[in-house]
């Protein structure tokens, strides 16, 4: 009785039958089901940890040290919340970069892009709030970066960090509003935008696959549920070999007196951090945040000339064009920064802010990839879906190659090792 109940759960889940072409593993990676059952690990791994944790100052760094010291299994648990929790944010990132590369995000499908940028909006703010909870060295530094880059947006930002902190500086206040957050308020908003997320995509027929292509349709319970059940296995047995072998980060006790040096924001933030290391924080922090947002959900609503929804690339030639400008952005990018470091720093110290910390620099980023796109149409003759894929490939590459640098590269004062 009780496994029917679970049958019919799944099948709730599910349309009776779907197409082969869409169950194809290399259509859909499984991510979306890997985020969905990272969610679950989550959400029942937290409920377990909110046993022994102590949302306070003088109690959360001591509870994190009894949990991991004294409890059965307790700092495994906690391994098992930590990778899922970083695990989540990596493939919730593939998840977007498939959706998008497969052209599954335009027309029907155009409502559930915008959910799903703003469930990984959420899946961020989801690891942030819960990156401070151990108040430890790592968590309160890192949250202290991050909250003294939301200072810098324009006339709301020092109210928004106000807001998040609950006080000027980090302290018990904000350790407070992060654990109601991590929580209550974020598991909450999460579940009713993925049920959301799930519904729209039965509504538009489910995985987007090429137009033309004969659909042969099959049972779900034969053809999908058993490789959905497969990769369930291989990514909670992965999670569990890795939690036995590999500890989540502890550091000392939090100490607002005692700065780390370097002082870096989690791993998925240091573009952001990157950044402002080269432009002034109104470019940093604002300006170039805002447009690269705009753009992503803007996407779906551009006039396309063609759309090939369900086809990689949108065709053999876009293939090629986004690994040329993935190739080329990620060279430029780090000779920019190399550039911006050694040589424009030093030359250009004598000039306003806003000119040397915000115009030369994007300048000097947007004016090469517009000859690369200019040369490319000029010759190729380019459609505007090929023409955007250079543009996001661009932009996601040139952010991994700052996250990268900042992350390996950069060590006492934030200062480059080359």
């Amino acid at each position: 009785m009780k496994f029917e109940a679970i049958e019919r759960f799944i099948m709730h889940l599910h349309p009776k039958k779907v197409s082969v072409q869409s169950i194809a593993f290399n259509r859909t990676f499984g991510l979306g089901g890997i985020n969905a059952l990272l969610f679950v690990i989550l959400a029942i791994t937290g409920i377990l940890l909110r046993f022994s944790y102590v949302p306070t100052v003088e109690g959360a760094y001591d509870s994190i040290q009894y949990l991991e010291n004294e409890v059965l299994f307790g700092r495994w648990l906690r391994n098992i919340h930590h990778f899922s929790a970083h695990l989540m944010v990596f493939t919730s990132f593939l998840h977007l970069v498939r959706v998008y590369y497969s052209h599954s995000l335009y027309r029907k499908r155009a409502k559930n892009w915008i959910y799903g940028l703003i469930l990984f909006l959420m899946v961020l703010f989801f690891n942030f709030t819960g990156y401070l909870l151990p108040w430890d060295q790592l968590a309160y530094w890192a949250v202290t970066v991050m909250t003294q880059l939301v200072e810098y947006i324009p006339f709301v930002g020092k109210a928004m960090a106000q807001a998040l902190r609950g006080a000027d500086t980090i302290n018990g206040h904000t350790l407070l509003n992060f654990y109601n957050l991590h929580t209550s308020l974020l598991p909450i908003a999460m579940l009713v935008f993925m049920s959301l997320h799930f519904w729209l995509v039965r509504m538009a027929g489910g995985v987007a696959t090429p137009a033309g292509v004969q659909r042969e349709m099959v049972d779900t319970r034969k053809s999908l549920v058993p490789r959905e059940a497969l990769v369930a296995m291989i990514v909670i047995a992965a999670l569990v070999l890795v939690s036995a072998v590999f500890n989540a980060p502890l550091e000392e006790q939090a100490n607002p007196a005692v700065s780390p040096n370097p002082n870096k924001a989690p791993w998925y933030f240091l573009g952001a951090q990157e950044l402002l290391l080269h432009l002034d924080p109104l470019f940093s922090a604002f300006i170039v945040p805002m447009l690269v947002t705009v753009l992503f959900f803007a996407l779906p609503y551009f006039k396309y000339d063609q759309i090939n929804s369900g086809v990689w690339f949108h065709s053999e030639r876009g293939k090629i064009l986004t690994i040329e400008s993935s190739v080329f952005a990620f060279v430029y990018t780090f000779a920019l920064i190399l550039l911006m470091d050694y040589v424009l720093k030093t030359a250009m110290s004598g000039l306003p802010v806003w000119f040397a910390g915000g115009v030369i620099p994007v300048l000097l980023y947007v004016l090469p990839f517009a000859a690369f796109i200019f040369y490319k149409n000029k010759k190729q003759q380019l459609q505007t879906a090929e023409l955007f894929q250079i543009i996001v490939s661009s932009v996601l590459t040139s952010y991994i190659v700052m996250m990268l640098v900042s992350q390996f590269l950069r060590g006492e004062g934030m200062k480059l090792f080359v």
